[in-house]
């Protein structure tokens, strides 16, 4: 017998048991629940046939020929759960928790397996992140200026029994033009939100929640704008840091970093650079001149941190003479304690 569960128990149950997500490739690309293994009942191409028949021909003519598509390879997939369910218990889910998972939780069922389908499929889920970003917290904003050295601190803020996120982190993105360099790529606005609603589920909302500043767009994702609503409400702790460590961490950073990714990341900020600014921070690039680099960019991350700052509700300076995290994360929490925010 098929176990049909609510949103709340197949996110409880998800943390024990295999997902099995039977949407197509692309929709799974798009978004999908993290803990989901994409197990596709129709690829991209039969998909698209077998929903073009149910506009066209109806209901009866577009079951028909998904059932083709789907018979001749039942036994893989029982082969494929045995495979990721070792113990023959797992979960299901579709778009709506229609046709696909419940044809797919049949197989499954007959084949021996305990099944639990997601009421109101991936939907049902998709409701559940925004309820979670939607709530109202209690948030601490970490700022300052590029290179104050934030989402460093944030793993300490941890270790001293504070509960943070780091959103660049969700996003493989730092947030500027050098943002994407070195990690994998990001993931979609629409896979962001279920990260970050995720996250936001495993943390306790009565409890102060740190994060660093960010604008409302991380690279190409964009933030959800009621939680972004809030963080620009929340106070803000605006590190003060001596300008001269700030380009010595950046630059040491960047000069690990491929001439002509840097190149690049120059490039697309010309237009606010300026021509000349521009020649001469590749110039500098192609000398090895880390630091002059990145005096050339901070001049304008600076300017536009700083227009972003003032719109603040919140701020409180707090002046830093280390770029030692750990150090810091110290300091902040005691600053925080301090100003009744802890």
């Amino acid at each position: 017998m098929v176990n049909s569960v609510n949103i709340q128990e197949f996110l409880e149950k998800a943390k024990k048991l295999p997902v099995l997500d039977v949407r197509a490739p692309k929709e799974y690309e798009t978004g999908h629940i993290p803990a989901a293994h994409s197990f596709p009942i129709f690829d991209d191409e039969q998909r698209a046939v077998v929903g073009t028949a149910y506009k066209q021909q109806g209901h009866d003519p577009a079951v028909l020929i998904g059932l083709d598509l789907f018979g001749p390879r039942m036994s893989r997939f029982v082969k494929e759960a045995g495979k990721l369910a070792k113990n023959k218990e797992l979960l299901v889910h579709c778009w709506r928790g229609g046709m696909r998972s419940g044809a797919m939780a049949w197989l499954l069922n007959f084949a021996g397996f305990k099944v639990h389908l997601l009421q109101g499929g991936y939907k049902a889920y998709r409701q559940r992140v925004h309820a979670e970003i939607e709530k109202p917290r209690s948030l601490i904003i970490l700022g300052g200026l590029t290179g104050s050295g934030k989402t460093d601190i944030l793993p300490y803020l941890q270790q001293l029994g504070q509960q943070s996120i780091d959103l660049e982190g969700l996003a493989n993105h730092k947030g500027s033009a050098f943002g994407s360099i070195g990690l994998p790529p990001q993931p979609s606005t629409e896979h962001f939100e279920n990260l970050l609603g995720t996250a936001l589920m495993e943390s306790n909302s009565q409890q102060p929640l740190w994060l660093e500043d960010e604008s409302i767009s991380i690279g190409r994702v964009h933030m959800p704008k009621p939680f972004f609503e809030q963080m620009q409400a929340a106070p803000t702790i605006v590190l003060e840091l001596p300008h001269k460590l700030r380009v010595q961490k950046l630059a040491q950073e960047y000069c690990r970093t491929n001439e002509a990714i840097l190149a690049a990341a120059i490039l697309k900020i010309k237009k606010r650079l300026g021509g000349l600014a521009t020649k001469e921070a590749l110039a500098a690039i192609s000398d090895g001149d880390m630091e002059k680099m990145v005096e050339i960019a901070l001049a304008y991350y600076d300017k536009a941190y700083t227009y972003e700052l003032a719109k603040k509700q919140r701020m409180l300076p707090l002046s830093l003479q280390s770029i030692n995290p750990e150090e810091n994360a110290g300091q902040i929490v005691h600053f925080a304690k301090q100003h009744k925010l802890l």
